[in-house]
């Protein structure tokens, strides 16, 4: 559902209702167009959430927990400085509108009490939180407009703030019943479409709800009957509006999927369940708090994926150079070569001379050898000696740091399948844990949790009743392998590719083949590699794992290994999933 002006407007009495006198304690903003205001009222503590979100625009109370950067915004400092420790005097709303005003009473620096106001505006893609002083001119906005982008409205500090440009249209909370019924009539639109179409501030939803009865009329066509029918459709919304016993807070589900909300009963969707709330808070908070959980996670997926590619990038780079330095560094027997025939040449030339020309006693031809006329025969030769030594060294330095190198593309191609596998807001913080923790991110702060939300790991059971486990991210991986299993589990890992560390629980006894499969179709599952076929897993005793000296997290050896050919299929892999839900 958009939300439209009736149904602001009832949220707004709500929240005037249960904050009306509460004081501000926190305020913080968990991105750059949402912010979380931590109210004291006389009973309780609540947070008031406000969105300018496109598409999620609302305003609330919520018992949502949010993660907060570690540098809040400008604007957040900027509500912080006016209205930490202020009292809320009211929640209005801009007649006809989808605004709120939230009316403060603060203290400015000398002490003197000052009125300012939160414009929330729940317009779609113009939504916006705007602070005003109580002079009316804006102090500044989550979203500024400026005259290049819009002649009608500047949001700009120091600007006047003005209302939002109302439409053409009968507002449904000012106008009569009568005089809507007239505007309709003058339209060939279906019902609903020329309620839409003529008035403002109901939502196509609530226009399809009031000529639910009537809707397969036209406008023009109306008769007395019809009339009437259309008259308490707008009725049973208007009382809603007015009356809050009146109101019934809802969400429509098809399957598990939420469909629309609303504040009165929605019999458009007759068959479909319904989940009832006692307010719109928690209707509100129901509805959106999965969707912009998910568009968090979207937004920390992409961040984390674009820093992990830079990092993928520079090692790249790095790996390029290093193979190109130790090509060259096969000059090395060279230099070498050139020492010891000078070495044994040094009567044959004398300082000043630019090159020597020897016999080679490895080849039997003659070598000319290039010489550096400020030094004599013997610094020549140490010369080539002490070239070939530097080279020789870095050589041994530049293969370490090729292997360092092919580790670490490793361990960036695990953290790549790992981002791809996350499904929480927790799983996406471990990941940045690990990485900072890994001197690869800067900067980054993390809230501590008194407890984790979600599991992990995922969990399975075999037909043969055998549990497995798998790791979710590096951190649950070498948990899982070096501190969980037993000796005696078996451990899996898809050989050659990202993946996550299996374990099957043997409970003592040793598994049947039939374990053994359904373990390494799993495995194969969960790699990076799982839309293959006869994809190869390694599988040894747990014991046979062990983690390097020095290695990074997850990264872990084996031996005494087999090595199946699976093909995994993902309806299997859910079965066992639910086996092991029973």
């Amino acid at each position: 559902m958009a939300l439209d002006a009736a149904m602001v407007r009832v949220a707004a009495d709500e929240l005037d209702l249960s904050l009306k006198g509460a004081r501000v304690d926190k305020i913080y903003m968990p991105s750059r167009d949402e912010a979380v205001f931590s109210v004291r009222t006389r009973e309780s503590r609540k947070m008031l959430f406000l969105s300018a979100r496109s598409g999620t625009a609302r305003a609330h109370i919520t018992s949502e927990e949010f993660d907060y950067p570690a540098v809040p915004p400008a604007f957040c400092m900027l509500l912080r400085k006016y209205l930490l420790g202020a009292r809320i005097t009211g929640v209005e709303t801009v007649e006809g509108d989808r605004v709120m005003l939230f009316r403060f009473e603060a203290l400015n620096d000398m002490g003197e009490k000052i009125y300012p106001v939160v414009s929330a505006e729940m317009m779609g893609r113009y939504s916006n939180l705007v602070l005003i002083g109580d002079d009316g001119y804006v102090l500044d906005a989550v979203k500024r407009i400026d005259g290049t982008q819009s002649d009608l409205r500047e949001i700009i500090p120091g600007a006047a703030f003005t209302e939002p440009p109302k439409p053409d249209k009968i507002s449904f909370l000012c106008a009569d019943d009568r005089e809507i019924v007239a505007a309709v009539k003058k339209s060939s639109r279906n019902v609903s479409a020329a309620l839409l179409q003529m008035v403002s501030g109901l939502s196509p939803l609530l226009c399809r709800e009031a000529a639910l009865e009537i809707d397969d009329l036209t406008g023009d066509i109306l008769d007395a009957e019809a009339e009437e029918k259309l008259i308490r459709g707008l009725g049973r919304i208007r009382e809603a509006v007015a009356d809050p016993d009146k109101r019934d807070f809802s969400i429509v589900y098809d399957g598990e999927k939420p469909v629309e909300y609303s504040f009165v009963e929605l019999r458009q969707y007759e068959g479909l369940r319904k989940e009832h709330f006692e307010s719109a808070s928690s209707m509100f908070d129901s509805y959106y708090s999965s969707r912009d959980r998910l568009e968090r996670m979207r937004t920390r997926s992409q961040d984390l994926t674009r820093q992990v590619r830079q990092l993928i990038e520079r090692n790249i780079r790095k790996q390029n150079a290093r193979r190109e330095e130790l090509e060259d560094t096969s000059k090395a027997e060279g230099k070498k070569l050139f020492g010891e025939l000078l070495t044994a040449n040094l009567h044959a030339f004398r300082k000043g001379d630019k090159e020597v020309t020897v016999l080679n006693y490895y080849t039997g031809e003659n070598c000319t050898i290039p010489l550096d006329v400020t030094k004599g025969p013997n610094d020549n030769a140490q010369k080539y000696y002490k070239d070939y030594r530097k080279l020789h060294t870095a050589a041994d330095v530049l293969k370490r740091l090729i292997v360092e190198g092919e580790e670490e593309a490793e361990y960036f191609r695990q953290v790549q399948y790992e981002i791809g596998l996350a499904s929480t807001e927790e799983e996406f913080i471990d990941i940045r844990k690990e990485l900072r923790d890994a001197g690869y991110l800067k900067g980054f702060k993390y809230k501590e949790r008194g407890h984790r939300k979600s599991d992990p790991f995922f969990r399975y059971r075999t037909d043969e009743g055998l549990e497995v486990i798998v790791g979710k991210n590096n951190t649950a991986n070498e948990r899982l392998s070096l501190k969980m299993a037993d000796g005696k589990d078996y451990w899996f890992h898809v050989k050659g590719a990202a993946g996550s560390h299996v374990i099957l629980r043997c409970e003592g006894i040793e598994p049947g083949d039939k374990s053994l499969t359904q373990a390494c179709e799993i495995a194969a599952y969960h790699s990076s590699v799982r839309d293959g076929q006869l994809i190869p897993v390694d599988y040894t005793e747990a014991r046979r794992v062990k983690k390097a000296s020095g290695a990074r997290t997850g990264m872990v050896i084996y031996s005494n290994q087999k090595t199946a050919y699976v093909t995994p299929a993902a309806d299997e892999i859910e079965r066992l999933k639910e086996k092991s839900r029973k």
